[in-house]
């Protein structure tokens, strides 16, 4: 035993001995490393490929140890489009390479990024791009280029849009596992699959207009570059009149079928570099990460506070996927605070979730625009609780195909008392009130509670259709008429005056200034997040081995289902999240 004892402290002090060792180099690395920066030569073409930017903003950490472990070249998709519009006038800067492309941003994302393309194509400098496939989504930036290459062997997608929804009742039956539902809103389709076995009207009846109205979006805009009339674009879709490289040039979506040492040799040639010389190239990300530095050294006194809200609002802290009312108020109450900061941009990317939550983040922004101006800025997403926490600001703006209003709540309780007889468990209550137990989810549930529930769920409508009819100047009858939980593109929002004005982040900026009637400024990005050192350990690739070993047994679609299904039996309280879990195709 003492052998094996000593073995095993032995064991434990070289992998201690390995741990700090690693640390400690990565460590002293971080400190001596010297400057990150890379030098951009002369006649350079960015090379654009975004599989590595994920949201709009990267995030900063009060840690400094979670600074120094974090990668130093993660930056947000509001840094590349600032980094773009300042190559522009960068003479180093010949032109931009959209190269294989893949990226896991959404439409309204891209939108934006393609107007910052579109502008740095007036600059007269080029941008062309080359895919072995592409995607619909990555077509339609890709289609901004000046010329559009693809590999003989490759394929395009272009076929319009869909989205798919499962539905869980038979399986809740099969299984004996049920989720209590309680809502408010007949568009409030966000718990239909466990409900029904198929689509309501009313659910198909929105999905179909907001994805004809974000088809709307893009095929204009690539009608727009590629110089087609709309009417052949759907033409094409329909009928899958694109699906080869040949096909695609001859309808004039691409313009050049061709390896990639092609499109290389075409790039030397317009630089004109010798064909046996490599012309030189910098990634967005290094370009990107350049910028950022040096756009540190602004000396302008007054600021615009950007401030992101990412992911699903949840309670506590959160960070660049969860919005979270720590670091959300903790950042409007700072910005309000700086005698620099003269305007605030609220900058939401967000299909919803806790309504406690979102209630608090609205309170923080009725306090902070009596002191200074409060803008939104509206990404893919800005839904349910997202809409909450946007609908009192002073301005808003959205892209024409960001989702967003699913102005409605609900309640989701699981159930397993099906599952239970079946398992010939049985579960009592003794109490001493009427009302004294908690919900249960081995007892079927009392009416009493469910009415008190829907109650609460009622309560929290009304109190969110008030906010919005105070916030965007209705009565309480006109915004419940477009709500309902329903959801609108930003083209349709701004119909029903849900939004003010259809633009991007730096249209919302630029507003800011002139409602706080200033010219020169810098930017000033939030939240701050107070995440701890230890946190990281979290995203290691040995934490995520469970994750990846189910993925690669069930598959993805099954891993979804599974997740889906998990997420929902977490979320505490009422919710005030996007209709339905939709995913654009």
């Amino acid at each position: 035993m003492k052998f094996l004892g000593n073995v095993l402290a032995t064991v434990i002090g070289i992998f201690v001995f390995m741990m700090l060792s690693f640390f400690g180099v990565i460590l002293i690395g971080a400190i001596f490393g010297g400057d990150d920066k890379v030098s951009v030569k002369s006649d350079s073409v960015i090379e654009l490929n975004l599989k590595q930017i994920n949201n709009d903003y990267a995030g900063k950490y009060k840690d400094p140890w979670v600074t120094v472990f974090s990668d130093k070249k993660g930056v947000g998709l509001t840094d590349v489009i600032n980094a773009i519009e300042a190559a522009k006038t960068d003479d180093k800067i010949k032109g931009i390479s959209i190269l294989n492309d893949e990226s896991s941003l959404g439409l309204a994302q891209y939108k934006d990024l393609r107007n910052a393309l579109e502008s740095f194509k007036k600059s007269g400098k080029f941008v062309w791009a080359y895919s072995n496939t592409y995607s619909q989504k990555e077509y339609y930036l890709t289609s901004v280029a000046n010329k559009i290459y693809i590999n003989p062997a490759g394929d395009l997608d272009f076929k319009g849009l869909s989205s798919e929804i499962m539905f869980f009742k038979d399986f809740q039956d099969k299984s004996g596992i049920h989720m209590e539902v309680i809502r408010h809103g007949k568009y409030k389709s966000a718990v239909e699959p466990f409900l029904e076995n198929k689509m309501s009207d009313a659910n198909r009846e929105q999905i179909t207009a907001l994805l004809n109205s974000i088809w709307s979006t893009v095929s204009s805009d690539i009608s727009k570059s590629r110089n087609i009339p709309l009417d052949k674009l759907n033409q094409i879709a329909d009928g899958l009149l694109a699906r080869t490289p040949e096909m695609a040039k001859a309808q004039n979506l691409v313009d050049i079928v061709a390896y990639e040492d092609v499109y290389h040799n075409a790039i030397r040639k317009a630089l004109k570099v010798d064909a046996d010389e490599d012309y030189n190239k910098i990634s967005i990300l290094d370009y990107t990460q350049n910028h950022v530095t040096t756009a540190l050294t602004d000396t302008a006194s007054d600021q615009i506070a950007i401030i992101y809200a990412q992911g699903e609002i949840a309670s506590g802290e959160g960070d660049v996927n969860v919005i979270g009312e720590g670091s959300m108020r903790r950042s409007l109450q700072e910005a309000r605070k700086n005698d620099d900061v003269k305007a605030i941009v609220l900058r939401i990317d967000s299909p919803g979730g806790s309504a406690l939550t979102s209630d608090l983040i609205w309170r923080e922004i009725e306090i902070t625009k009596k002191v200074k101006p409060v803008v939104v800025s509206m990404g893919n997403y800005a839904a349910s609780g997202g809409y909450y926490i946007a609908c009192n600001a002073d301005k808003i703006f959205a892209e024409s195909n960001t989702i967003t209003g699913s102005i409605g709540v609900f309640g989701m309780l699981p159930n397993f008392t099906p599952l239970a007889n079946k398992l010939g468990i049985n579960s009592e209550q003794v109490k001493t009130h009427q009302n004294a137990a908690n919900y249960s989810p081995f007892v079927p549930i009392d009416e009493k509670f469910k009415a008190f529930t829907l109650e609460g769920v009622e309560k929290i409508y009304n109190t969110f259709v008030t906010h919005v009819a105070e916030g965007r100047k209705m009565t309480f009858e006109q915004v419940d008429a477009i709500a309902q939980g329903r959801v609108w593109s930003g083209t349709e929002a701004l119909k029903l005056g849900l939004v003010d004005k259809i633009g991007g982040l730096n249209d919302a900026i630029a507003e800011a200034a002139r409602i706080a009637k200033i010219k020169k400024y810098s930017t000033q990005n939030y939240p701050e997040y107070e995440k701890k050192f230890n946190e990281l350990f979290a995203n290691m690739p040995f934490a995520k081995s469970k994750e990846t070993f189910i993925k690669e047994e069930i598959g993805e679609e099954n891993y979804q289902l599974i997740e889906q299904v998990k997420k929902f039996q977490k979320q505490k309280g009422v919710q005030a999240v996007l209709p339905f879990q939709i995913s654009i195709h």
